[in-house]
C-alpha cells in the first residue's frame, strides 16, 4: 500500500468517517449490487482473492479500491482487509449481502454519535428459494459483528466460521434494522458451500482426533438437522426450510467425516496393486 491508502480518512466537518469493505471471490454477478448498497460510505474498499472472472475490473469501475489478499481462511482475509480500512468507523459486507436504506441510516446515526457503542451486531433477513425466511436458524441472522470503530476489533485465525476479538473494554450493541442476504442462486451452490466449508471446518478439527469417528459425524448431522428444523422452527418454512436443515446435516457430517478419513486415511486407502487381482 502507499502513503495514502495507510493514512487515516478525514472529513471536512471533522465527523467521523466510515469504510465499507466486501470480500469477494469470482463473484462478478453479486458485487455490483453489494458494492452500490454502500456508495454512501467514505471509502469501498473490495478485499479480493485474485478473482479471475471480471470482480475486480467491476469493482473499480463503481469506485472501490481493490486490495488483493492471498486467501489462508477467513480469519486472516478479514483482519488483512480491516488493516486497508482508513475510516473511524468500519462496516462490512459479504458479496451476497446487500445493506438496506434502513441500515445506512441507522449506520450513519450510529457513527455520528459520540456516545454509541464500539461494536454492533446486524441482523440479516434472507431470501431463499423465492421467499424471505422466518425461522431455521436464518432470521434474525447474525455473523460476526458488522459495525465497529476501527481498531476495537479483530479475528480469530480460524479458517472458517472465525470468531471475533473486541479490544479491552470495547461496548457491544445491536443494531434495529436488516440487511438483506441471498446466499443462493441454485441448490448447485449450496452443494459447493458445503464442500468448500466443511473441507475448511475438518482443518479446524485438526488435533481434536479423540472421539472422531464415523458414528460420531452422523450424530453431529443429526443434531444440526434437528436444531434447524424443529428447535428453530425450520418446517415453518416449507421446503426451503426442509433444505436448509438438509444443507447443515450435511455441512455437519462431511467435515466430522473429513477429518475422520484424514486420521484414518493409510486403513481407507486402495490395497497394493498387488493384491488386485487376488480372490
Amino acid at each position: 500500500m502507499n502513503e495514502t491508502e495507510h493514512s487515516p480518512l478525514r472529513r471536512d466537518d471533522g465527523t467521523p468517517s466510515i469504510t465499507a469493505y466486501v470480500i469477494a471471490y469470482n463473484e462478478v454477478d453479486k458485487i455490483e449490487a453489494a458494492i452500490s448498497s454502500v456508495l454512501w460510505a467514505d471509502e469501498v474498499i473490495l478485499a479480493d482473492s485474485h478473482s479471475t472472472d471480471g470482480t475486480t475490473e467491476l469493482a473499480e469501475r463503481l469506485g472501490a479500491r481493490v486490495v488483493q489478499i492471498d486467501f489462508d481462511g477467513f480469519g486472516k482475509l478479514r483482519n488483512e482487509a480491516i488493516a486497508a480500512c482508513r475510516g473511524d468507523w468500519i462496516f462490512s459486507l459479504d458479496a451476497d449481502e446487500r445493506c438496506t436504506a434502513e441500515a445506512r441510516d441507522e449506520i450513519l446515526r450510529v457513527i455520528g454519535n459520540p456516545s454509541s457503542s464500539d461494536i454492533y451486531k446486524v441482523p440479516r433477513r434472507n431470501w431463499f428459494m423465492g421467499r424471505w425466511i422466518k425461522g431455521s436458524g436464518w432470521y434474525p441472522n447474525f455473523r460476526q459483528p458488522q459495525l465497529f470503530r476501527n481498531g476495537k476489533m479483530t479475528y480469530d485465525l480460524l479458517p472458517v466460521h472465525e470468531g471475533w476479538i473486541p479490544a479491552d473494554g470495547a461496548t457491544v450493541s445491536v443494531l434495529k434494522s436488516d440487511i438483506w442476504q441471498f446466499p443462493f442462486k441454485d441448490l448447485a451452490q449450496i452443494q459447493h458451500k458445503i464442500e468448500r466449508y466443511s473441507t475448511l471446518g475438518a482443518e479446524v478439527l485438526e488435533g481434536r482426533s479423540q472421539g472422531s469417528s464415523m458414528i460420531g459425524a452422523l450424530g453431529r448431522g443429526l443434531h444440526n438437522f434437528f436444531k434447524h428444523y424443529v428447535l428453530k422452527m425450520g418446517f415453518r418454512d416449507g421446503w426451503p426450510g426442509f433444505i436448509i436443515a438438509l444443507s447443515s446435516f450435511e455441512g455437519s457430517f462431511y467435515k466430522h467425516a473429513k477429518r475422520v478419513e484424514a486420521i484414518r486415511h493409510e486403513q481407507w486407502s486402495p490395497p497394493p496393486s498387488e493384491r488386485l487381482d487376488r480372490p
